[in-house]
């Protein structure tokens, strides 16, 4: 653990801790006197595993995680293997069902070694919260529901229209923020981070915390960035770019980005420096700079991040080659589909996820043979020949 002599409290780097990407503090008066003390602060963030990969939506929290513990205080990561079965719908429009714990078991088995792509695990605490929230009682549970009215948990945006809408909402719904607000029990957290969307489950544990002789944990509530289609960034839509993506994937990933939201995702996805952001920002206002340049140093900054320099530098020449002046890559993966339909051709080198979204595909004219259109799904692949799928995706036959 770091001790005392290792916090840094500059007030720049403070400053900028609880501005840049953030939507809310609270209590934001005494967060920056705690930390302007010099008092070492215990900082949580939890994470459900409800899919495999940890996305650069889930990147903005533990950014700012990174950021505490660069100021020396100490971070406790939660891998929510138990309320990841129970599911969080605070920013679902319909009821989120539960997952089997085969399935989060699954999901979580490197969790903490993607997350460790941004924090420093050896000064981190890691925990699962299965550990505590198994071993409550219905007399504990009864305890904590008793701080909370019925008033309150659906007067919730979503709830409430679920609720006018007539969908269901089950009472394991209400029992999340209660699970969520017993985590900042457990590890005492002096402060919780999480996106806006977590607003009432952040509060709970505020709320909580009092009711067990503990002070009131201090809430940064981050902004929520979108996905690469405009919509919220959600594994369940395909519209994310994974920390754990392929350079040359997510560098085209990023390009695929609407320019309105290159400047959102260097100050909330990045740690470029704000002046530098704000320079971009400028830019793109005035109509100075191409977006597609800047996009390109975004892309760029974010593979750097995740895969290093010289991956970002392969990456960005692959892209310029295979989009810009439209050249074949001359690595490719190669696939022993020789003699297949191109329909079983796609499938078996994981090109299409199924024959009827190969078909699809074949039929919408996203499928070339050495860069010709293929035009009947019954066409056969040969040694030798390059199959492509859009701009970003190429096997070779072997």
């Amino acid at each position: 653990m770091l001790n005392v002599m290792e916090l840094s409290t500059d007030k720049e780097a403070i400053s900028e801790l609880l501005t840049r990407g953030v939507n809310e503090v609270i209590d934001k008066k005494h967060l920056e006197e705690q930390l302007l003390s010099g008092k070492q602060l215990r900082v949580k963030l939890g994470i459900d595993p409800t899919s495999p990969n940890l996305h650069i939506g889930r990147s903005v929290t533990l950014l700012k995680l990174r950021d505490f513990q660069k100021l020396g205080h100490q971070v406790v990561f939660i891998v929510g293997d138990f309320t990841g079965v129970i599911g969080d719908t605070s920013d679902k429009e319909s009821e989120r069902k539960m997952l089997e714990e085969q399935e989060i078991a699954k999901n979580m088995k490197t969790y903490v070694e993607q997350a460790g792509k941004i924090l420093d695990l050896e000064k981190a605490e890691v925990q699962y919260n299965s550990s505590w929230l198994k071993k409550l009682g219905f007399a504990e549970i009864g305890r904590l529901a008793n701080y909370f009215s019925l008033a309150e948990f659906i007067a919730r945006e979503n709830i409430s229209k679920r609720l006018k809408e007539g969908s269901r909402v089950s009472l394991r719904e209400l029992l999340y923020p209660l699970m969520q607000g017993y985590d900042s029990v457990a590890v005492k957290s002096d402060v919780e981070l999480g996106g806006t969307d977590q607003r009432f489950n952040l509060l709970a544990g505020r709320e909580i915390q009092k009711h067990y002789g503990q002070e009131s944990q201090d809430i940064v509530m981050t902004n929520l960035v979108l996905g690469t289609d405009g919509r919220k960034m959600s594994s369940s839509w395909g519209n994310t770019i994974n920390l754990t993506d392929a350079p040359n994937d997510m560098f085209g990933k990023v390009m695929s980005v609407p320019d309105g939201l290159i400047v959102t995702y260097f100050e909330h996805c990045t740690r470029l420096p704000m002046e530098q952001v704000e320079t971009y920002a400028k830019e793109l206002k005035a109509g100075k700079t191409n977006p597609r340049d800047i996009k390109m140093a975004l892309a760029s900054e974010l593979v750097k991040m995740y895969a290093g320099e010289a991956a970002a530098k392969e990456a960005q020449d692959y892209f310029v080659n295979v989009f810009q002046k439209k050249t074949t890559p001359d690595e490719m993966p190669t696939a022993k589909v020789a003699g297949m339909t191109i329909v079983d051709a796609l499938v078996e080198s994981k090109i299409a996820t199924s024959k009827t979204k190969a078909r699809q595909l074949v039929e919408q004219g996203a499928v070339k043979i050495d860069e010709e259109v293929v035009k009947s799904i019954e066409q056969k692949v040969k040694t030798g020949n390059k199959i492509q799928k859009g701009k970003r995706f190429f096997v070779r036959v072997g």
